[in-house]
């Protein structure tokens, strides 16, 4: 029996999947090359570069890796990390864990600090537990889609230099949406994904490093046995699909047959990149700045909370903090089923306690933020809540109008 794939429309204000650009989707219809047909050697050579810009790095590596983005975390925590490596993980949220237990499972001596998750770290609290901890690498996330905090890092990069450690850090969450600076913060590795300000489906993750992380790279490097039976490495990379050494191999000119390219994502990439950049990086940062400026403004105007530290709030996410009194689930629900629009829920401590706005890629334009905040406003007066009726779309609307003065 053949079924049709019925997709109801979504407004997507969740951080992350998000919407996707129509020309993105039209791109993944491009008929298919083989992965070592000239014109798709090009199609990856470009997207290499293209990806460099919004990381805002001149690192001679920078490509894609098949997966979401966790795909890309654990291919550059596995890369760095042998047997017994201390790694510091400064958790102020859900995802600094996953760090860790990709970690844990390569066999590291993981040492986590941890805070409350309402604000970030202070930079000297990170240096300190470096100091007393020495570990090899330092992995951190830089905006918490939990919480919605992001981290400042470049005080914490420039130690880690300094002291030769590997600062690794996870800016899947603000790739695109908010600046990144991994050469002036001295990140190595930086690791992003297509499904969020990028606006490309989830399904590749992007990553970039420098040449300190290339030469553990060259160090460890095994070829697979079906293309040689020579380069054999005791301290081979614990992964073959996830294997930095071979991946970077495959997308430079040595292009050694490591796997089978998903090449309809990979023009998903290409487009979805390409519209960031004619956008101009910096204007994509205004974009976000401005919509999140927009929801916050209207949030406020409604009488409910923010959650968290508004001096390192990210642009891309809003959480909010449910009112006593209100079902946070039913609430959702009734965005999606009467109005179409999802919002998020969160994580651990926030669970139930906070619902999280999105702001991201394509989903960040004024028409989405003032629907979601028009729908919102509905829905609560309907569950009984205490918000200020009429307010929240006003307010979205002063931040636009005084934005174009």
């Amino acid at each position: 029996m053949s079924r049709k794939i019925r997709i109801p429309a979504r407004t997507i204000m969740t951080p992350g999947p998000v919407e996707v650009y129509p020309s993105v989707l039209r791109a993944m219809g491009t008929p298919i090359l083989g992965q070592f047909d000239p014109m798709f050697l090009k199609v990856m050579d470009e997207v290499k570069e293209m990806i460099k810009v919004p990381f805002q790095t001149k690192n001679e590596e920078a490509f894609a890796i098949d997966g979401t983005s966790r795909s890309g975390l654990e291919a550059a925590l596995i890369a760095l990390i042998e047997p017994g490596d201390k790694v510091l993980i400064p958790a102020y949220g859900r995802f600094a864990y996953l760090l860790g237990e990709i970690a844990e499972r390569a066999k590291a001596d993981v040492i986590y600090i941890e805070k409350e998750w309402d604000s970030v770290f202070e930079p000297k609290v990170v240096i300190d537990a470096i100091k007393k901890y020495q570990p090899k690498i330092v992995a951190m996330v830089h905006g918490e889609t939990a919480n919605g905090q992001m981290q400042p890092l470049k005080e914490i990069g420039e130690f880690c230099r300094e002291n030769d450690l590997f600062f690794v850090v996870d800016t899947v969450a603000t790739y695109g949406g908010a600046e990144i600076k991994v050469d002036e913060w001295q990140i190595d590795v930086a690791i992003a994904g297509s499904q969020k300000c990028v606006s490309v489906p989830a399904g590749l993750s992007l990553i970039t490093y420098n040449e300190r992380v290339k030469k553990v790279l060259a160090s460890r490097y095994q070829k697979e046995l079906g293309l040689s039976k020579d380069i054999r490495n005791k301290r081979h990379i614990s992964s073959n699909y996830l294997d930095l050494s071979q991946l970077e191999r495959y997308w430079n000119q040595e292009r050694i047959n490591h796997h089978t390219e998903a090449t309809s994502m990979i023009y998903a990439l290409h487009e979805g990149l390409s519209l960031l950049l004619d956008e101009g990086i910096e204007n994509s940062y205004q974009r976000h700045k401005l919509n999140d400026q927009a929801i916050v403004a209207g949030i406020k105007s409604m009488g409910l909370d923010l959650y968290g530290d508004m001096t390192t709030k990210m642009p891309t996410v809003t959480p909010i903090l449910i009112p006593e009194e209100i079902d946070g689930e039913s609430v959702r629900s009734m965005l999606l089923e009467e109005f179409g629009i999802e919002i998020a829920s969160s994580f651990g401590p926030l669970q139930n306690k906070v619902w999280r706005i999105g702001n991201m890629g394509y989903s960040s334009r004024k028409e989405n933020v003032l629907h979601v905040l028009g729908a919102l406003e509905a829905v609560l007066i309907f569950h009984g809540a205490n918000v200020s009726p009429g307010k929240a779309i006003q307010e979205a609307l002063n931040v636009y109008l005084t934005s174009k003065q």
